[in-house]
């Protein structure tokens, strides 16, 4: 569970409107997603934040238990001489061809599963309150009543004086003895007396703790049934809450939102099973004035494949040997399964859409891999295809080759699909924003003589576009600048395609010669939500105070103070340089100079 981090946060906006934003990030995995709800349904949210938690942690699990396993690609581990390895190797082969078969069939595989989305499964995926009610504890034994002792008789033969002849004649020593008797009597009646007495106060004193005891113990278990009822009515008022959720989304789905439709889609591609190679995410868009939704679904690279086709047991040496996929057969399997991916894709978002509200589907094929020439990270969108729902129903997908069927859909592809060859996809989601405008280039009139602190605040804005446009340049990113607003809102806002890393980024600019208060980045915080983005960054020519620094940890901003404003500069072969004490002389002046006029 130490892999796993999720935050839960609720951003009110000066409408009263609220966004829900729920940010996971699974470390062992390297996932990171954000899913935020703006229509006053916090409970999905919530509800989706732990469908994706329950998918990463079982895949983490997976991947954990191979670990331990025999390492199948590693034949020098493989070596073992004991009886038994023919069928050693033959349940290797089994289990590889397993894996393959599972690719081969990932189309007609998912045509037997049900694509409608079962609401009310979805709330039977919570168990009822399982935890049972506090028991009493066994209560001490009652104290026993306590046997007496008997009280002395002076009728005992004990307290009877021995009177003699010469007692009988001497009337003096006959009233001594009588006397002594009636001593020895009184002081036994004392004693039994004292005897009664100790007795009954220990037995009073173990009963008042017995009933001290038991109290106590009743009251404790009268609270912990308190505390018992507490938790169960929570679970049950949250599962009320939850399943209202859910039932309020199906209703919105039912009517045609566009959120929720996006939601739903969402769904449908969460409950589709897949080969632990398969990395299961996507990007989704939805134009409510077409009915058409747009499917970034994310490809595995053709190196995550198989790379053996089975396991073979040489006699001779008496040790176990991989047979390798040929290159041939791995990249043929490659491009059948992304074929299949696609086709999938689309088939489980349409035959799903119980609403109708889906004219057409767009599914673009992103693969994420390295530049074997420069080492570096690309993002590449390997395959377009878009259908006509009502059409592609009519497809028989059980008796289709996944290629034609791609191909008589008019889907874009490169012949090579393991090659990685980007083509322009048929639709993209929208990055259309009535507050862009034209950008204009800065950075080539620098010199090591431009003071950035006193530059103009427009074109500081538009250096800050310039540079963050190169440095998404390399994956086929995109910046774009804002209309000038100097109210602190949005400067411009960069589109990385990488759908894991990227997404939509907020950035500000802040042309200070003061250090930028934590005030400042809890605005860009409150930006990013409003906006949708998946990261903010905040750049400024001076740098930020320590609160700054603690509020944004853990969340999706980046702080860029001057030095590496600079460094950004150096990067992309421009030279500049920031003088604080020469900007405050500079702003100074021009204060004075327009007081004066």
């Amino acid at each position: 569970m130490g892999n796993f981090q999720a935050k839960f946060e609720v951003t009110t906006h000066d409408s009263g409107k609220k966004t829900y934003v729920g940010e996971m990030r699974h470390e062992g995995l390297g996932k990171h997603r954000i899913i935020r709800d703006t229509s006053e349904n916090e409970e999905f949210v919530r509800l989706l934040t732990k469908l994706q938690w329950a998918d990463w942690e079982q895949r983490f699990e997976i991947i954990e238990r191979k670990k331990l396993e025999i390492d199948r690609r590693t034949p020098q581990k493989w070596m073992a001489f004991d009886e038994g390895q023919r069928d050693k190797a033959d349940a290797m082969t089994q289990d590889i061809q397993s894996d393959i078969k599972q690719l081969e069939t990932l189309l007609v595989s998912a045509l037997d599963e049900p694509t409608m989305m079962d609401w009310e499964a979805l709330k039977a995926r919570y168990l009822p309150f399982s935890e049972d009610p506090p028991k009493l504890p066994v209560l001490p034994t009652e104290p026993m009543a306590p046997s007496l002792p008997a009280k002395p008789s002076q009728d005992s033969w004990e307290f009877q004086p021995s009177i003699s002849i010469l007692d009988k004649l001497i009337s003096s020593r006959r009233d001594q003895k009588i006397a002594e008797s009636t001593v020895r009597f009184q002081e036994a009646v004392a004693r039994w007396k004292s005897d009664v007495d100790r007795i009954t106060e220990a037995h009073d004193g173990a009963h008042l703790a017995y009933r001290t005891t038991v109290l106590r113990i009743n009251s404790i278990h009268a609270e912990s049934i308190t505390e018992w009822e507490a938790r169960k009515a929570e679970f049950e008022n949250k599962e009320r809450l939850r399943n209202a959720a859910i039932d309020a989304k199906q209703a919105a789905y039912l009517a045609l939102e566009p959120a929720a439709i996006v939601d739903h889609c969402d769904l449908v591609l969460y409950q589709s099973r897949y080969p632990d190679l398969c990395p299961k995410e996507w990007e989704l868009d939805y134009d409510p004035s077409s009915k058409q939704l747009i499917v970034d679904y994310l490809l595995p690279a053709p190196d995550d494949f198989p790379r053996s086709k089975g396991v073979k047991w040489v006699a001779a040496r008496n040790v176990l040997e991989e047979q390798k996929l040929t290159e041939t057969a791995r990249t043929k399997l490659y491009d059948e399964v992304v074929y299949q991916i696609i086709l999938r894709t689309a088939h489980e978002i349409v035959s799903s859409d119980a609403a109708g509200a889906i004219h057409a589907v767009v599914v673009n094929g992103i693969v994420n891999s390295i530049d074997r020439g420069t080492g570096k990270d690309v993002t590449a969108c390997i395959l377009s295809m878009r259908v006509n729902a009502a059409e592609f129903k009519e497809i028989n997908l059980t008796k289709v080759d996944p290629k034609t069927c791609f191909k008589s859909l008019k889907g874009v592809g490169s012949s090579k699909l393991h090659g990685l060859s980007p083509v322009p996809p048929i639709m993209t989601i929208s990055k259309d924003d009535a507050r862009f405008i034209a950008a204009y280039g800065v950075a080539g009139s620098l010199d090591s003589g431009v003071n950035l602190a006193a530059m103009g605040w427009e074109d500081f804005e538009h250096l800050i576009r310039e540079l963050f446009e190169k440095e998404f340049s390399s994956t086929g990113g995109e910046v774009r600048v804002t209309q000038a607003s100097r109210d602190g809102g949005v400067d411009a806002i960069a589109f990385d395609p990488d759908p894991i890393r990227g997404g939509k980024i907020v950035i500000q600019a802040k042309r200070y010669t003061n250090t930028v208060g934590v005030s400042a980045v809890r605005d860009l915080y409150g930006t990013v939500m409003n906006e949708g983005a998946t990261k903010g960054v905040l750049v400024t020519t001076s740098d930020y105070g320590p609160d700054s620094y603690s509020f944004a940890q853990g969340k999706p901003l980046v702080l860029l103070n001057g030095a590496n404003l600079l460094h950004m500069l150096e990067k992309h072969g421009h030279s500049a340089r920031i003088d604080i004490g020469e900007a405050k002389k500079i702003n100074a002046y021009q204060a004075s100079f327009a007081a004066s006029l």
